[in-house]
């Protein structure tokens, strides 16, 4: 299956450490190298922020704790926007370091141990960035969103996509909460600082780029014959309905034509086999498949055929050799 790019807006908590007290030599040292010139500590605004964990969002979906991890390499670097504007002019910072941290004595809703993606982040102080900082270091700006790409969401439950999963995000299985888990983190796009999270500690959004691709009669089928289970979007509900319907006319027509064919080989009976009685004929018949009954109308009617031969009126045996005068009276 060819990779399916989905958008995860993720949003994180609070925006902490939000001070330069806590910028160390090394830390200066990771963000020169994105600089064209050296910068001191005081030229500097650091602060670390929570990008995304591996608990169940508002959309019933989780990153792994590998995915996690493959997230952390991918956003070292990554810029730092307002709203998702992706302008040049609206570059406010850069995430210069990131890693994956356990939380002690924190679980996610499944109950496992809570990881999250923490980075930390730097941008210049100027002018232009004054009232960023101001909003930073006041708690009123302390969501962000990332936006990046997996290769696929799997059912916690089964383990298959959620496009061909029957079970259903949200819901309890056994005591299990069926969510849908991001695997394969194959890009990171960018981070925001945004107004509304979507999630209690690391929230989640999501648009997909790329739609689920219309699955053709055959697949469906298939599916079928595999007894797995599947989402249909409203085009292949429409596409299984006509399908379904065009089965009950034909099945209609068929049980029409095996009542006729029913009919038949219990009148022919009568005739051929009087001594079988019309009901148990019927009970036969009813346990036999369409062609087992044209087998017995075939057969029946040749015998019918052969035992109630019609003569003419003026007719001499051909096969009576003692010319015994049969039917000489007929003779002209």
């Amino acid at each position: 299956m060819s990779k399916e790019m989905i958008r995860k807006e993720v949003f994180s908590g609070t925006v902490a450490d939000s001070t330069n007290s806590g910028v160390t030599a090394e830390e200066l040292k990771q963000i020169n190298t994105y600089t064209r010139r050296d910068l001191s500590e005081d030229e500097v605004y650091v602060f670390s922020v929570v990008l995304c964990d591996n608990d169940i969002d508002r959309d019933n979906e989780r990153f792994t704790v590998e995915s996690l991890f493959a997230l952390e390499k991918l956003f070292v670097g990554k810029t730092g926007i307002i709203d998702h504007n992706p302008s040049a002019k609206n570059q406010t910072a850069r995430i210069f370091s990131c890693e994956v941290e356990a939380v002690s004595g924190m679980k996610t809703a499944t109950g496992d141990d809570y990881f999250r993606l923490k980075a930390r982040a730097y941008m210049p102080k100027c002018d232009s960035n004054r009232d960023v900082i101001t909003a930073l270091d006041s708690g009123i700006i302390k969501e962000v969103s990332v936006g990046c790409a997996v290769e696929k969401t799997v059912c916690s439950i089964c383990g298959e996509e959620l496009e061909i999963c029957v079970h259903r995000k949200g819901e309890s299985y056994g005591g299990k909460i069926c969510c849908g888990e991001l695997l394969n983190p194959y890009d990171a796009y960018e981070w925001s600082f945004v107004a509304v999270p979507a999630q209690k500690k690391a929230g989640v959004t999501k648009s997909h780029l790329k739609n689920r691709k219309e699955m053709k009669m055959d697949e469906i089928l298939k599916n079928l014959d595999d007894e797995r289970g599947f989402n249909l979007s409203n085009v292949d509900c429409k596409k299984l309905k006509d399908y379904i319907d065009n089965l009950k006319q034909l099945a209609k027509d068929g049980a029409y034509y095996r009542d006729s064919l029913t009919s038949e080989v219990v009148k022919l009976s009568a005739l051929v086999q009087p001594d079988i009685s019309r009901e148990t004929m019927e009970n036969v018949a009813k346990s036999m498949t369409v062609s087992q009954l044209c087998e017995f109308r075939n057969a029946f009617k040749k015998q019918k055929n052969s035992s109630f031969e019609v003569y003419p009126q003026l007719y001499k045996d051909k096969d009576n050799n003692n010319n015994n005068g049969l039917n000489g009276q007929f003779t002209i």
